[in-house]
């Protein structure tokens, strides 16, 4: 049997057991099984590459240049909600100001967290630097010296991630109170080309849990159906962004954490290229962490990249990609997908809900009628990504915050207490086993990237899973809930490959669906130019869910 789902008084009560010696074998002994983690062991050693020296990604062949189709920009037609084109055009037409959007998105932010359940996407406000900001991005406007299309946009940071004037708490409520003295090097490159950042994004405890339910936040409901979860770890800034409250937001993807609130939001989300975006200023480190923004449209998604990519001193992992030319990014936007091979593992596809797979079958029909070419493959060890990445990420975060278990533990959520504990129990062995088995996986989808250019797999196995309030409040542990949304997404983590989450259409429930690209590694390109084109022949669209705001 699987372990039941816990919260109240029954998750209280494992968190405490778990801290002994005999409850935190049972932890793990649950852990284990439903996320198979025992099933790694018996891999067989043809399955285990060398011990890793780094986590570079191990392109297959070098990065697409697309296909000779040339494709307008994929524009929403009449869009209810923002994007940076739709913005720069109201601006350029003098129809409102970017001081007028800051103002009217803070006060949109706060309806929404005055709602019962809360909506709200924020938990710090940046009213004063952000409409400041506004009115120097206005001033460069009505002069014609717009600084480029990022010029005077909106967009919100998961609180992970250093915002100066603004505390970087992850989640928690015992990190520092100390506010950043200066922001993260993505957050500089954004605030050169003109963005402004409106607010910080909450998120669930350390990043440690993919629901997006952290007792330590008023963590905003999905806005789609307010009784479901909005997805995690980076929830707020997929909230921020489907409601409509700014265009695109940053977030941060160790095991999916950009890509599954996207998928249950109903929004867009790239996790870039190991090394494309910098970490300098970000809390977590590791072999996983990847930041990228979440969006309304492909084309934000690539403005972004665009904007934030390239060499910084402050991550000498950003000096492995390939130099890439200004404006590449949207460039490949217009490529469409005419001769693309995109492999499909139905092996993937089999584990994902009826809703889930149907939708994913309604967007390959597309690609193919559009000239893509599906190939049927089978890649055995796939299926054991997500097993690898629960050793890998949870091992490596129990390391890094040794300190903070042994100060503050009780201060930390009932759920994470379990997990952290549970983690005692794990050897160097098994976490080294693990990596020999990410390295046997890295060289497996090189090898299949000689003759594909994408792999098409579901971003989550369900959709938006039901929350009760008592659950919201205390804490919940639900290893399948967190095996159906980490099923898919800790593949690209593991191998350091871009990976695109598309808004697929709803489920029965009118609940979002998310359909995932996964590219070789530094060809964002050919990421992006797929999921525009699903965007452009309305494949792939944001859809305006019950609880949504209209700046303009």
């Amino acid at each position: 049997m699987s372990a039941p789902r816990l919260s109240g008084r029954a998750l209280r009560t494992l968190a405490s057991l778990s801290r002994t010696s005999l409850g935190s074998a049972a932890a793990q002994k649950f852990l284990r099984k439903d996320l198979r983690l025992d099933q790694l062991s018996a891999l067989p050693a043809s399955a285990r590459g060398d011990i890793p020296i780094g986590a570079r990604p191990i392109a297959g062949r070098p990065p697409r240049t697309g296909a000779a189709q040339q494709f307008a920009l994929p524009l929403a037609k009449a869009p209810w909600s923002l994007t940076s084109e739709t913005l720069r055009e109201a601006y350029g037409r003098g129809d409102v100001t970017p001081r007028q959007v800051v103002e009217r998105g803070l006060a949109a932010a706060r309806g929404l967290a005055a709602r019962t359940p809360s909506i709200g996407p924020f938990v710090e406000y940046g009213d004063l630097a952000a409409l400041n900001a506004a009115d120097a991005a206005g001033a460069r406007i009505a002069q014609g010296r717009a600084i480029g299309p990022l010029d005077g946009i909106p967009f919100a940071v998961k609180e992970q991630t250093a915002v100066q004037g603004h505390r970087r708490r992850a989640g928690t409520n015992f990190l520092s109170d100390a506010r950043a003295e200066k922001d993260a090097t993505c957050i500089d490159r954004l605030e050169q080309a003109g963005a402004i950042v409106v607010g910080m994004t909450p998120m669930t405890e350390l990043g440690m849990s993919p629901t997006g339910i952290n007792p330590r936040r008023v963590m905003p409901a999905n806005p789609h159906a307010e009784g479901h979860i909005a997805g995690g770890s980076s929830t707020g800034s997929g909230v921020a962004v489907a409601t409509g409250v700014t265009p695109f937001a940053m977030g941060a993807d160790s095991g999916g954490s950009i890509r599954i609130p996207s998928a249950l939001c109903g929004v867009f989300g790239i996790k870039p290229s190991w090394g494309r975006v910098s970490r300098g200023g970000d809390f977590f480190g590791g072999t996983l962490n990847h930041l990228g923004p979440l969006a309304t449209s492909t084309l934000d998604l690539a403005r972004v990249l665009d904007a934030v990519s390239g060499p910084d001193p402050a991550d000498p992992e950003t000096l492995m990609p390939p130099p890439t030319e200004a404006g590449a990014f949207e460039r490949a936007l217009s490529r469409g997908v005419r001769g693309l091979v995109i492999s499909v593992v139905e092996s993937e596809w089999k584990d994902a809900a009826p809703d889930v797979a149907r939708a994913g079958e309604i967007m390959l029909a597309a690609l193919e009628k559009e000239g893509a070419v599906l190939r049927r493959v089978e890649l055995p060890l796939m299926k054991h990504a997500p097993a690898i990445g629960y050793v890998t990420t949870a091992t490596e975060a129990r390391s890094a915050l040794s300190q903070e278990w042994a100060e503050h533990a009780d201060e930390m959520g009932h759920d994470l207490q379990v997990t952290f504990a549970a983690l005692e129990a794990f050897s160097a062995l098994e976490y080294m086993d693990a990596q020999r088995l990410r390295s046997g996986l890295r060289a497996a989808m090189a090898h299949a990237f000689l003759d594909v250019d994408l792999f098409a797999l579901p971003t989550t196995m369900c959709t938006a899973a039901a929350v009760t309030e008592e659950e919201r409040a205390g804490g919940v542990l639900d290893t399948q809930l967190i095996d159906g949304l980490c099923r898919f997404t800790f593949l690209g983590n593991l191998t350091g490959l871009p990976a695109v989450s598309v808004p697929a259409g709803k489920d029965g429930q009118s609940l979002p669906i998310g359909f995932q690209l996964v590219g070789d590694a530094w060809d964002e390109g050919t990421v992006l130019a797929a999921a525009a084109h699903l965007e452009r022949i309305g494949a792939a669209e944001v859809m305006r869910p019950l609880a949504s705001v209209d700046i303009l």
